[in-house]
């Protein structure tokens, strides 16, 4: 049977000039009152109490409103939550799991992969270029932005110069969900291209607990040594998980 073209997934801006309600293609048909009043009253909630005044679900509706304009998007939301788990996680599924949610289309998936971006892109702003040792919390916060809600192992080289100002975040390697392949070589190699003078392991555990495995400590003094070689400082290696971090500088691992 032919879709309708009301409840068709169609794209628009984020912040769009006007009311969402207004015909973006012809033809369409004129929102229900009772959906329009409901995210009358989400909009005004959200922007007289902003986000903490709202649950997941509605912070979610609020972002499929761009997305889906014609149609109830609050089954959708709890749909997504019940899928991932939470708001992050929704934000920062992959693409094809996010497809295999009955209701997703391609806008909405486009949509929530901005929304990240953005997310990444302000939190890495508040480190670039900065000394690390006094911008600590800031860069905890872009490493679990980025890596807390993945569902497979990510490591990123965080690399600094002789300042201790951060010069470069590199994603190293992507893997399963319990192993990352890291190749200790290819990062001393690296930090010699850009004349690095110390640097930052960082890798995520998708389990949520960031207790070092075994593999991560001979993983950690085999890249120490190969930099040890080379004059370059390993200042840390950080396990980034759920709710909470490793350092293995502060837990005596280096």
């Amino acid at each position: 049977m032919p879709k309708d073209p009301a409840f068709e997934d169609v794209s628009l801006p984020l912040f769009p000039p006007g009311d969402e309600t207004e015909p973006v293609s012809a033809p369409s048909r004129r929102l229900p009152s009772y959906i329009k009043d409901h995210r009358i009253r989400l909009r005004t909630r959200f922007m007289d109490g902003g986000a903490a005044a709202m649950p997941d679900y509605e912070l979610l509706e609020l972002l499929l409103f761009r997305s889906i304009p014609r149609r109830d998007v609050k089954p959708l939301a709890r749909r997504l939550l019940d899928t991932f788990g939470d708001f992050n996680r929704v934000i920062t599924a992959p693409s094809d799991r996010l497809a295999e949610v009955e209701g997703i289309g391609s806008s909405v998936i486009t949509d929530l992969k901005i929304i990240e971006a953005t997310a990444h892109r302000m939190a890495r702003a508040r480190i670039m270029l900065r000394p690390v040792l006094s911008s600590w919390d800031a860069l905890l916060d872009y490493c679990h932005t980025v890596m807390a809600h993945r569902e497979t192992e990510q490591f990123r080289v965080l690399y600094l110069d002789r300042k201790n100002i951060l010069i470069a975040d590199e994603e190293q390697a992507k893997g399963t969900v319990d192993h990352v392949p890291v190749y200790p070589r290819e990062i001393a190699k690296r930090a010699l291209e850009i004349s690095a003078s110390a640097l930052i392991l960082v890798h995520n555990h998708p389990s949520g607990d960031p207790a070092p495995s075994n593999s991560d400590i001979q993983m950690t003094d085999r890249v120490a040594g190969a930099l040890a070689a080379l004059d370059i400082v390993l200042h840390d290696h950080l396990i980034i998980g759920k709710s909470s971090e490793l350092s293995f500088r502060s837990a005596g691992y280096l």
